[in-house]
C-alpha cells in the first residue's frame, strides 16, 4: 500500500518537474524572440552602443561649447555601391543644427536597393547625438550608374554639457554602413514596387 502511495507521489513530482522544465524552455524561447527588438529599444532609449537619437525638431538652446563631428562611411561585404562622406568633418556649437551629405553611386548595370545602419563613437555620446533627417530611415534605390547626395541633419543635445562623463568629448564620429537590401522576388520587381511607393 505504501509503495503504491510513494509511487504516485513520485509520479506527481516528476510531472511537476516536467511542467516546470517545459515552462522554462518556453520562456527562454519567448525571450530569445523578444531579445532583438528589446535590445534595439534599449539602445535607442539609452544611446548604448553608439545608437543615436531621433528628434522631430531642433532644440532652441545653442551653447558655447565647440564640437567636431567626423563622418565615416563603409560598405557591407557584397554591397556593390560606392559610398563616402562628402565632407570629412564639421565644427559646430552644441545645440546648433548641422547638415552633412553622404554620396552613394551604383556602378553596376542593375538597380540596387540599399539600407544603412549607423552609430556614433564614442558610444557614450550616442544618447546626445540627435538626427532630424536621415537617409537611413528608408531603403534607398539606385538605378545603374546613378549618383546621389544624401543629407543628414543633426544636432548635439545641450544636455551633454550637464553630464560630467562627457567633459572629455570634443569629437564625435558618425558612421554609416550600407547593406544591399534582401527583398523577395526579382530585383526589377522590387525596385518598381519601391519606386511606386515613393
Amino acid at each position: 500500500m505504501r509503495s503504491d502511495e510513494q509511487q504516485t507521489k513520485a509520479q506527481n513530482s516528476n510531472k511537476r518537474i516536467a511542467l516546470v522544465c517545459v515552462g522554462v524552455v518556453a520562456g527562454m524561447v519567448g525571450l530569445s524572440y523578444a531579445a532583438v527588438p528589446l535590445y534595439d529599444l534599449f539602445c535607442r532609449v539609452t544611446g548604448y552602443g553608439g545608437t543615436t537619437q531621433v528628434s522631430a525638431e531642433l532644440v532652441s538652446d545653442v551653447i558655447e561649447r565647440d564640437m567636431q563631428v567626423r563622418f565615416d562611411a563603409s560598405l557591407a561585404r557584397g554591397m556593390p555601391w560606392e559610398f563616402k562622406p562628402v565632407q570629412i568633418s564639421q565644427e559646430l556649437k552644441v545645440g546648433e543644427m548641422g547638415l552633412a551629405f553622404y554620396q552613394a553611386s551604383n556602378p553596376t548595370d542593375r538597380p540596387v536597393v540599399g539600407t544603412a545602419t549607423y552609430n556614433v563613437t564614442p558610444q557614450k555620446a550616442g544618447v546626445y547625438f540627435a538626427k532630424i533627417e536621415c537617409f537611413c530611415f528608408t531603403e534607398q534605390v539606385l538605378m545603374p550608374g546613378q549618383v546621389v547626395d544624401m543629407p543628414v541633419s543633426y544636432f548635439i543635445d545641450p544636455a551633454i554639457d550637464e553630464d560630467p562623463n562627457m567633459d572629455d568629448v570634443t569629437t564625435i564620429t558618425l558612421s554609416y554602413t550600407f547593406f544591399e537590401a534582401k527583398t523577395g522576388g526579382s530585383s526589377e520587381q522590387d525596385v518598381s514596387l519601391l519606386l511606386k511607393q515613393e
